[in-house]
């Protein structure tokens, strides 16, 4: 008699309240919201052999547009438009354009290193050492 309780039990009662519980959801997928943290990070093109995303799609973008910028200004203004700034090196656009974006990727390393994410306040130290290189080296 004991035996077949424990049986009952097992076999019908236990899974049915389980069930009833919420549990037999457990291993159905779930739909996810939208966030725009998972739209920014997602695959553009899945299966491609680059895992590209908006944010390194972005990325590229601006790298390739402040390259087309210097080559621009180059042409309006030849020589570089070369000074001696407050490190006490003489610089030109492309030497300041440097400095900056390795200060950039130096910040944003320290950043992820010390406090993690998100990542808009060290985009604005970037932002404020990129036109401190322009200004004043």
């Amino acid at each position: 008699m004991k035996r077949a309780i424990y049986v009952l039990l097992t076999l019908g009662v236990i899974p049915t309240a389980l069930a009833a519980a919420g549990w037999g959801d457990l291993g159905k997928q779930q739909e996810e919201a939208f966030t725009w943290a998972k739209w920014w990070t997602e695959p553009v093109w899945p299966g491609f052999w680059m895992a590209w995303t908006r944010a390194t799609l972005a990325f590229f973008i601006f790298i390739f547009a402040s390259i087309a910028l210097m080559a621009i200004l180059e042409i309006r203004n030849p020589g570089g438009n070369e000074r001696v700034g407050v490190l006490g090196l003489t610089t030109t656009r492309g030497d300041r354009l440097f400095i900056s974006l390795l200060g950039s990727a130096y910040i944003f390393l320290a950043w992820l290193g010390l406090v993690g994410t998100p990542l808009w306040a060290p985009l604005g130290i970037a932002f404020l050492w990129t036109a401190f290189c322009f200004w004043k080296v």
